[in-house]
Protein backbone atom coordinates (compact mmCIF):
# COMPACT_ATOMS: atom_id res chain seq x y z
CA UNK A 1 0.00 0.00 0.00
CA UNK A 2 1.43 3.75 -1.25
CA UNK A 3 0.18 5.93 1.45
CA UNK A 4 1.23 10.01 0.78
CA UNK A 5 -0.89 12.19 3.29
CA UNK A 6 -1.51 15.04 0.15
CA UNK A 7 -1.43 15.14 -3.62
CA UNK A 8 1.15 16.82 -6.06
CA UNK A 9 0.75 18.17 -9.19
CA UNK A 10 4.51 17.71 -9.99
CA UNK A 11 4.41 20.22 -12.03
CA UNK A 12 8.49 20.94 -12.31
CA UNK A 13 9.17 20.62 -15.86
CA UNK A 14 12.28 17.80 -15.72
CA UNK A 15 13.08 18.55 -19.61
CA UNK A 16 11.66 20.57 -22.84
CA UNK A 17 12.72 20.18 -26.31
CA UNK A 18 12.59 22.62 -29.33
CA UNK A 19 12.63 21.45 -32.67
CA UNK A 20 15.13 23.31 -35.18
CA UNK A 21 12.60 23.65 -38.13
CA UNK A 22 10.86 27.05 -38.30
CA UNK A 23 7.63 27.33 -38.52
CA UNK A 24 6.64 28.50 -42.45
CA UNK A 25 3.55 30.75 -41.67
CA UNK A 26 3.99 32.22 -37.91
CA UNK A 27 0.79 33.87 -38.00
CA UNK A 28 -1.91 31.27 -38.82
CA UNK A 29 0.64 28.70 -36.57
CA UNK A 30 -0.45 30.62 -33.79
CA UNK A 31 -3.74 31.03 -34.54
CA UNK A 32 -3.98 27.25 -34.79
CA UNK A 33 -1.52 26.94 -31.72
CA UNK A 34 -4.09 28.92 -29.22
CA UNK A 35 -7.12 27.17 -30.47
CA UNK A 36 -5.43 23.79 -29.82
CA UNK A 37 -4.77 24.19 -26.13
CA UNK A 38 -7.70 25.46 -25.47
CA UNK A 39 -9.12 22.34 -26.66
CA UNK A 40 -6.81 20.37 -25.01
CA UNK A 41 -7.23 22.17 -21.97
CA UNK A 42 -10.55 20.98 -22.27
CA UNK A 43 -10.25 17.58 -23.21
CA UNK A 44 -7.73 17.24 -20.08
CA UNK A 45 -10.04 17.90 -17.09
CA UNK A 46 -12.16 15.38 -18.39
CA UNK A 47 -10.10 12.41 -19.45
CA UNK A 48 -6.53 13.45 -18.05
CA UNK A 49 -5.03 12.82 -22.25
CA UNK A 50 -6.08 14.93 -25.49
CA UNK A 51 -5.06 14.18 -28.90
CA UNK A 52 -5.79 17.04 -31.27
CA UNK A 53 -5.55 18.14 -34.37
CA UNK A 54 -6.13 21.52 -35.99
CA UNK A 55 -5.93 23.81 -38.84
CA UNK A 56 -5.38 22.07 -42.22
CA UNK A 57 -2.54 21.38 -44.91
CA UNK A 58 0.40 22.87 -44.87
CA UNK A 59 -0.84 24.44 -41.93
CA UNK A 60 -1.92 21.84 -39.63
CA UNK A 61 -0.17 20.78 -36.07
CA UNK A 62 -0.80 17.78 -34.06
CA UNK A 63 -0.78 17.58 -30.47
CA UNK A 64 -0.40 15.18 -27.51
CA UNK A 65 -1.02 15.89 -23.69
CA UNK A 66 -1.40 13.36 -20.91
CA UNK A 67 -1.50 13.16 -17.03
CA UNK A 68 0.37 10.42 -15.32
CA UNK A 69 -2.12 7.51 -13.89
CA UNK A 70 -1.71 9.21 -10.38
CA UNK A 71 -2.95 12.70 -10.33
CA UNK A 72 -5.82 13.68 -9.22
CA UNK A 73 -7.98 15.62 -11.50
CA UNK A 74 -6.82 18.67 -9.59
CA UNK A 75 -3.62 18.34 -10.17
CA UNK A 76 -3.53 17.35 -13.96
CA UNK A 77 -4.65 20.90 -14.57
CA UNK A 78 -2.38 22.23 -12.31
CA UNK A 79 0.14 20.31 -14.14
CA UNK A 80 -0.98 21.12 -17.75
CA UNK A 81 -1.52 24.96 -16.44
CA UNK A 82 2.17 24.90 -16.45
CA UNK A 83 2.76 23.24 -19.85
CA UNK A 84 0.60 26.22 -21.19
CA UNK A 85 2.73 28.11 -19.92
CA UNK A 86 5.81 27.26 -20.89
CA UNK A 87 5.72 25.90 -24.41
CA UNK A 88 5.37 29.15 -26.03
CA UNK A 89 8.92 29.81 -25.46
CA UNK A 90 9.05 27.47 -28.63
CA UNK A 91 7.67 29.42 -31.13
CA UNK A 92 8.30 29.72 -33.50
CA UNK A 93 9.78 26.43 -34.01
CA UNK A 94 7.77 24.19 -35.42
CA UNK A 95 6.80 22.31 -32.88
CA UNK A 96 8.61 20.76 -29.29
CA UNK A 97 8.17 18.63 -26.57
CA UNK A 98 7.77 19.21 -22.61
CA UNK A 99 8.23 16.46 -19.68
CA UNK A 100 6.81 17.41 -16.79
CA UNK A 101 7.16 15.15 -13.46
CA UNK A 102 3.35 14.72 -13.43
CA UNK A 103 2.46 15.22 -17.60
CA UNK A 104 3.80 15.60 -20.58
CA UNK A 105 3.07 17.12 -23.96
CA UNK A 106 4.21 17.09 -27.80
CA UNK A 107 3.00 18.95 -30.42
CA UNK A 108 4.61 18.57 -33.85
CA UNK A 109 3.05 19.77 -37.86
CA UNK A 110 2.98 15.76 -38.94
CA UNK A 111 1.31 12.50 -36.94
CA UNK A 112 3.59 11.27 -34.48
CA UNK A 113 1.17 9.31 -32.18
CA UNK A 114 2.39 6.28 -32.79
CA UNK A 115 6.25 7.05 -32.29
CA UNK A 116 8.05 5.57 -29.09
CA UNK A 117 11.77 6.63 -29.62
CA UNK A 118 13.75 8.99 -31.68
CA UNK A 119 17.38 10.41 -31.32
CA UNK A 120 15.86 12.82 -28.73
CA UNK A 121 15.23 10.65 -25.84
CA UNK A 122 16.85 11.11 -22.71
CA UNK A 123 17.81 9.81 -19.66
CA UNK A 124 18.40 12.42 -16.93
CA UNK A 125 20.18 11.12 -13.35
CA UNK A 126 20.48 12.61 -10.18
CA UNK A 127 23.85 11.76 -8.61
CA UNK A 128 23.42 13.89 -5.28
CA UNK A 129 23.08 9.77 -3.06
CA UNK A 130 25.56 6.92 -4.04
CA UNK A 131 23.46 3.75 -2.65
CA UNK A 132 24.17 0.31 -1.68
CA UNK A 133 23.93 -2.99 -3.94
CA UNK A 134 21.08 -3.80 -2.36
CA UNK A 135 18.51 -0.86 -3.17
CA UNK A 136 20.28 -1.27 -6.86
CA UNK A 137 18.66 -4.47 -7.05
CA UNK A 138 15.59 -3.90 -5.92
CA UNK A 139 15.35 -0.99 -8.27
CA UNK A 140 16.23 -3.19 -11.13
CA UNK A 141 13.04 -5.33 -9.71
CA UNK A 142 10.31 -2.86 -8.76
CA UNK A 143 11.18 -0.93 -12.02
CA UNK A 144 10.91 -4.80 -13.90
CA UNK A 145 7.42 -5.10 -11.78
CA UNK A 146 6.44 -1.43 -12.94
CA UNK A 147 6.67 -2.40 -16.28
CA UNK A 148 4.98 -5.40 -16.22
CA UNK A 149 2.35 -3.94 -14.30
CA UNK A 150 1.71 -1.07 -16.82
CA UNK A 151 1.29 -3.56 -19.83
CA UNK A 152 -1.65 -5.13 -18.04
CA UNK A 153 -3.02 -2.02 -17.53
CA UNK A 154 -5.66 -0.62 -19.85
CA UNK A 155 -4.23 2.99 -19.20
CA UNK A 156 -0.11 2.00 -20.08
CA UNK A 157 0.32 3.10 -16.06
CA UNK A 158 1.82 1.55 -13.57
CA UNK A 159 3.95 2.60 -9.86
CA UNK A 160 6.31 -0.07 -7.67
CA UNK A 161 6.93 0.43 -3.66
CA UNK A 162 9.54 -2.08 -2.74
CA UNK A 163 11.20 -2.35 0.75
CA UNK A 164 15.15 -2.74 0.19
CA UNK A 165 16.09 -5.73 1.62
CA UNK A 166 18.02 -5.73 5.04
CA UNK A 167 17.29 -1.82 5.84
CA UNK A 168 14.60 0.81 6.54
CA UNK A 169 14.36 2.57 3.28
CA UNK A 170 12.52 1.90 -0.10
CA UNK A 171 12.71 2.50 -3.64
CA UNK A 172 9.62 3.60 -5.61
CA UNK A 173 8.98 3.65 -9.41
CA UNK A 174 6.26 4.87 -12.04
CA UNK A 175 5.65 4.15 -15.80
CA UNK A 176 3.85 5.31 -18.13
CA UNK A 177 3.06 4.96 -21.64
CA UNK A 178 1.28 7.61 -23.90
CA UNK A 179 -2.27 6.13 -24.98
CA UNK A 180 -1.85 6.42 -28.47
CA UNK A 181 0.78 3.78 -28.77
CA UNK A 182 0.17 0.09 -29.16
CA UNK A 183 0.44 -2.41 -26.43
CA UNK A 184 3.93 -3.82 -28.67
CA UNK A 185 4.89 -0.42 -28.87
CA UNK A 186 3.95 0.32 -25.39
CA UNK A 187 6.37 -2.18 -24.42
CA UNK A 188 9.10 -1.92 -26.83
CA UNK A 189 9.64 1.66 -25.20
CA UNK A 190 9.07 0.40 -21.72
CA UNK A 191 11.86 -2.01 -22.10
CA UNK A 192 13.76 0.43 -23.77
CA UNK A 193 13.48 2.86 -20.92
CA UNK A 194 14.13 0.02 -18.37
CA UNK A 195 17.64 -0.69 -19.81
CA UNK A 196 18.08 3.34 -19.95
CA UNK A 197 17.12 4.15 -16.68
CA UNK A 198 19.59 1.23 -14.74
CA UNK A 199 22.46 3.55 -15.55
CA UNK A 200 21.35 5.69 -13.33
CA UNK A 201 22.21 3.31 -10.58
CA UNK A 202 23.97 3.57 -8.51
CA UNK A 203 22.45 6.89 -8.13
CA UNK A 204 19.32 7.77 -6.13
CA UNK A 205 17.78 9.20 -8.66
CA UNK A 206 16.59 8.41 -12.30
CA UNK A 207 13.65 9.39 -14.89
CA UNK A 208 14.19 8.35 -18.96
CA UNK A 209 12.17 10.80 -21.17
CA UNK A 210 11.10 8.53 -24.36
CA UNK A 211 9.29 9.66 -27.24
CA UNK A 212 6.04 7.07 -26.30
CA UNK A 213 7.06 6.77 -22.34
CA UNK A 214 8.54 8.09 -18.70
CA UNK A 215 9.67 6.50 -16.33
CA UNK A 216 11.00 7.48 -12.95
CA UNK A 217 12.57 5.74 -9.98
CA UNK A 218 13.68 7.56 -6.72
CA UNK A 219 13.97 6.68 -3.22
CA UNK A 220 12.43 9.35 -2.02
CA UNK A 221 7.98 8.80 -2.20
CA UNK A 222 7.17 11.10 -5.35
CA UNK A 223 4.14 9.07 -6.06
CA UNK A 224 0.10 10.07 -4.95
CA UNK A 225 -2.12 8.18 -3.99
CA UNK A 226 -4.88 6.47 -6.18
CA UNK A 227 -7.59 8.53 -6.46
CA UNK A 228 -10.93 7.44 -4.81
CA UNK A 229 -15.27 8.12 -5.01
CA UNK A 230 -16.47 8.34 -1.81
CA UNK A 231 -17.32 10.83 0.30
CA UNK A 232 -13.79 11.85 1.61
CA UNK A 233 -12.87 11.81 -1.68
CA UNK A 234 -10.82 15.61 -2.07
CA UNK A 235 -13.67 16.53 -5.00
CA UNK A 236 -16.38 16.41 -1.78
CA UNK A 237 -13.52 18.39 0.01
CA UNK A 238 -12.97 20.87 -2.32
CA UNK A 239 -16.79 21.60 -2.32
CA UNK A 240 -16.54 21.74 1.23
CA UNK A 241 -14.19 24.31 0.93
CA UNK A 242 -15.83 26.11 -1.69
CA UNK A 243 -19.13 26.45 0.44
CA UNK A 244 -17.39 27.05 3.38
CA UNK A 245 -15.40 30.50 1.98
CA UNK A 246 -18.71 30.99 0.00
CA UNK A 247 -20.61 31.34 3.88
CA UNK A 248 -17.67 33.75 4.93
CA UNK A 249 -17.44 36.26 1.85
CA UNK A 250 -21.31 36.37 1.66
CA UNK A 251 -21.42 39.40 4.62
CA UNK A 252 -19.34 40.99 1.68
CA UNK A 253 -22.06 40.02 -0.71
CA UNK A 254 -19.42 39.21 -3.36
CA UNK A 255 -20.50 36.01 -3.43
CA UNK A 256 -23.10 34.90 -5.86
CA UNK A 257 -24.81 31.36 -5.84
CA UNK A 258 -24.25 29.52 -9.37
CA UNK A 259 -27.86 29.05 -9.74
CA UNK A 260 -28.35 32.72 -9.64
CA UNK A 261 -26.15 33.52 -12.37
CA UNK A 262 -27.18 30.40 -14.53
CA UNK A 263 -30.94 31.91 -14.11
CA UNK A 264 -29.12 35.46 -15.62
CA UNK A 265 -27.14 34.64 -18.43
CA UNK A 266 -30.68 31.67 -19.52
CA UNK A 267 -28.80 28.88 -18.37
CA UNK A 268 -25.74 30.01 -21.15
CA UNK A 269 -27.72 30.84 -23.88
CA UNK A 270 -25.40 31.11 -27.10
CA UNK A 271 -27.31 34.17 -28.18
CA UNK A 272 -25.87 35.71 -24.85
CA UNK A 273 -22.43 35.13 -25.40
CA UNK A 274 -20.33 38.13 -25.19
CA UNK A 275 -16.71 36.83 -26.10
CA UNK A 276 -14.19 33.88 -25.75
CA UNK A 277 -10.19 33.89 -24.71
CA UNK A 278 -8.25 32.19 -23.67
CA UNK A 279 -9.28 31.55 -19.81
CA UNK A 280 -13.40 31.29 -19.99
CA UNK A 281 -15.93 33.02 -22.36
CA UNK A 282 -18.11 35.66 -21.61
CA UNK A 283 -22.08 35.64 -20.90
CA UNK A 284 -24.20 38.88 -20.87
CA UNK A 285 -26.95 38.69 -17.80
CA UNK A 286 -29.68 40.03 -16.29
CA UNK A 287 -30.36 39.73 -12.73
CA UNK A 288 -33.79 39.49 -10.85
CA UNK A 289 -33.54 43.26 -9.77
CA UNK A 290 -33.08 44.42 -13.37
CA UNK A 291 -28.83 45.01 -13.21
CA UNK A 292 -27.27 43.99 -16.50
CA UNK A 293 -23.64 41.70 -15.57
CA UNK A 294 -21.28 40.21 -17.80
CA UNK A 295 -20.15 36.37 -16.50
CA UNK A 296 -16.93 35.18 -17.10
CA UNK A 297 -17.44 31.41 -17.20
CA UNK A 298 -14.09 30.31 -16.40
CA UNK A 299 -12.34 26.95 -18.21
CA UNK A 300 -10.32 26.18 -14.77
CA UNK A 301 -12.73 25.27 -11.66
CA UNK A 302 -11.14 26.52 -9.33
CA UNK A 303 -13.24 24.86 -6.32
CA UNK A 304 -10.49 22.82 -5.21
CA UNK A 305 -8.27 26.13 -4.26
CA UNK A 306 -11.45 28.40 -3.06
CA UNK A 307 -9.10 30.20 -1.08
CA UNK A 308 -6.60 31.41 -3.52
CA UNK A 309 -9.41 31.69 -5.82
CA UNK A 310 -11.62 34.08 -3.80
CA UNK A 311 -8.12 36.15 -2.24
CA UNK A 312 -7.67 36.66 -5.78
CA UNK A 313 -11.47 38.22 -5.94
CA UNK A 314 -10.97 39.85 -2.61
CA UNK A 315 -7.90 41.78 -4.10
CA UNK A 316 -9.45 42.54 -7.23
CA UNK A 317 -12.75 43.80 -5.90
CA UNK A 318 -11.00 45.77 -3.57
CA UNK A 319 -9.62 48.16 -5.84
CA UNK A 320 -11.73 50.87 -7.30
CA UNK A 321 -11.30 53.85 -9.99
CA UNK A 322 -13.46 54.95 -12.98
CA UNK A 323 -10.93 53.41 -15.84
CA UNK A 324 -11.44 49.86 -14.10
CA UNK A 325 -14.11 47.63 -14.65
CA UNK A 326 -15.44 46.52 -11.23
CA UNK A 327 -16.15 43.25 -10.08
CA UNK A 328 -19.39 42.40 -8.51
CA UNK A 329 -18.20 39.35 -7.00
CA UNK A 330 -18.06 35.50 -8.26
CA UNK A 331 -18.73 31.41 -7.44
CA UNK A 332 -16.81 28.06 -7.03
CA UNK A 333 -19.58 26.12 -5.88
CA UNK A 334 -20.89 25.18 -8.79
CA UNK A 335 -19.45 22.34 -11.94
CA UNK A 336 -17.41 25.53 -12.67
CA UNK A 337 -16.08 28.88 -11.41
CA UNK A 338 -17.37 32.09 -12.28
CA UNK A 339 -16.28 35.92 -11.99
CA UNK A 340 -19.29 38.40 -12.21
CA UNK A 341 -18.97 42.07 -13.58
CA UNK A 342 -20.21 45.15 -14.54
CA UNK A 343 -21.79 44.96 -17.93
CA UNK A 344 -20.53 47.80 -20.80
CA UNK A 345 -23.02 48.09 -23.41
CA UNK A 346 -19.69 49.00 -25.93
CA UNK A 347 -18.01 46.59 -25.40
CA UNK A 348 -14.44 46.26 -26.52
CA UNK A 349 -12.41 48.86 -27.81
CA UNK A 350 -11.04 46.47 -30.65
CA UNK A 351 -14.45 46.42 -32.15
CA UNK A 352 -13.77 50.36 -33.36
CA UNK A 353 -10.49 50.87 -33.86
CA UNK A 354 -10.24 47.55 -36.18
CA UNK A 355 -13.67 48.33 -37.93
CA UNK A 356 -13.79 50.72 -40.76
CA UNK A 357 -17.35 51.62 -40.33
CA UNK A 358 -17.39 51.62 -36.24
CA UNK A 359 -13.90 53.88 -36.25
CA UNK A 360 -15.41 56.70 -37.25
CA UNK A 361 -17.21 57.42 -34.24
CA UNK A 362 -14.01 57.59 -32.29
CA UNK A 363 -11.92 60.52 -33.52
CA UNK A 364 -8.48 61.35 -32.76
CA UNK A 365 -9.40 63.83 -29.72
CA UNK A 366 -11.74 60.69 -28.45
CA UNK A 367 -8.37 58.15 -28.93
CA UNK A 368 -6.46 60.70 -27.00
CA UNK A 369 -8.96 60.78 -23.99
CA UNK A 370 -9.56 57.18 -24.18
CA UNK A 371 -5.32 56.35 -24.31
CA UNK A 372 -5.07 58.97 -21.06
CA UNK A 373 -8.04 56.92 -19.13
CA UNK A 374 -6.10 53.80 -19.96
CA UNK A 375 -3.00 54.81 -18.46
CA UNK A 376 -4.89 56.43 -15.67
CA UNK A 377 -6.15 53.02 -14.86
CA UNK A 378 -2.66 51.04 -15.16
CA UNK A 379 -1.18 53.71 -12.65
CA UNK A 380 -3.93 53.26 -10.58
CA UNK A 381 -2.60 49.82 -10.68
CA UNK A 382 0.56 49.90 -10.35
CA UNK A 383 0.92 52.81 -7.21
CA UNK A 384 -1.87 50.98 -5.24
CA UNK A 385 -0.58 51.02 -1.50
CA UNK A 386 -2.19 47.92 -0.01
CA UNK A 387 -1.52 45.46 -3.14
CA UNK A 388 -0.16 46.25 -6.46
CA UNK A 389 -1.31 44.94 -9.78
CA UNK A 390 0.27 43.98 -12.99
CA UNK A 391 -2.12 43.20 -15.32
CA UNK A 392 0.43 41.46 -17.72
CA UNK A 393 -2.30 41.59 -20.78
CA UNK A 394 -3.48 45.23 -22.51
CA UNK A 395 -4.75 44.87 -25.60
CA UNK A 396 -7.36 46.28 -27.26
CA UNK A 397 -9.69 43.63 -26.67
CA UNK A 398 -9.14 43.81 -22.73
CA UNK A 399 -10.41 47.85 -23.11
CA UNK A 400 -13.90 48.60 -22.41
CA UNK A 401 -15.78 51.00 -23.20
CA UNK A 402 -18.35 52.73 -21.48
CA UNK A 403 -22.12 54.55 -22.73
CA UNK A 404 -19.46 57.68 -23.24
CA UNK A 405 -16.59 55.54 -24.46
CA UNK A 406 -14.78 55.83 -21.15
CA UNK A 407 -12.32 53.12 -21.34
CA UNK A 408 -12.08 50.77 -18.49
CA UNK A 409 -9.94 47.82 -18.24
CA UNK A 410 -10.96 44.73 -18.18
CA UNK A 411 -10.08 40.84 -17.36
CA UNK A 412 -7.62 40.67 -14.54
CA UNK A 413 -7.07 36.94 -15.10
CA UNK A 414 -3.37 37.17 -15.78
CA UNK A 415 -3.10 39.89 -12.92
CA UNK A 416 -0.27 39.54 -10.39
CA UNK A 417 -0.48 41.07 -7.05
CA UNK A 418 2.93 42.10 -5.56
CA UNK A 419 3.46 43.10 -2.09
CA UNK A 420 6.02 46.47 -1.06
CA UNK A 421 8.93 43.92 -1.00
CA UNK A 422 8.37 42.31 -4.18
CA UNK A 423 9.84 42.80 -7.23
CA UNK A 424 7.85 43.53 -10.28
CA UNK A 425 10.29 41.22 -12.49
CA UNK A 426 8.74 38.67 -14.42
CA UNK A 427 10.77 35.93 -16.44
CA UNK A 428 7.50 33.54 -17.12
CA UNK A 429 5.50 34.55 -20.56
CA UNK A 430 2.37 35.93 -19.56
CA UNK A 431 -0.82 37.28 -21.89
CA UNK A 432 -1.46 36.72 -25.37
CA UNK A 433 1.01 34.70 -27.46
Amino acid sequence: MISKSNGDARSEIVNMHCDDQLEADPSIFVQNFIRLMEITGTQIRSSHNSTTTEGIEPNKINGLAQCYGDLSTQDCILCYAQIRTAFPNCFPRSGGRIYLDGCFMRIQNYSFYDQYTSPNDTTICGNATRKSNLFQQSTRRAVANAVTGALRNSDYFAREQMLVSGGNNSVYVLAQCWKTLSPSSCMACLENASISISTCLPWSEGRVLNTGCFMRYSDTNFLNPLPVSNSLSSSNKGSYDAEKMAKILNDSSLNFKYSTVEKATEYWNESNKLGQGGFGTVYKGVLQDGREIAVKRLYVNNKFRAVDFYNEVNIISSVEHKNLVRLLGCSCSGPESILVYEYLPNMSLDRFIFDELKGREIGWEKRFQIIIGIAEGLVYLHENTKNRIIHRDIKASNILLDLRLRPKIADFGLARSFQDDKSHISTAIAGTL
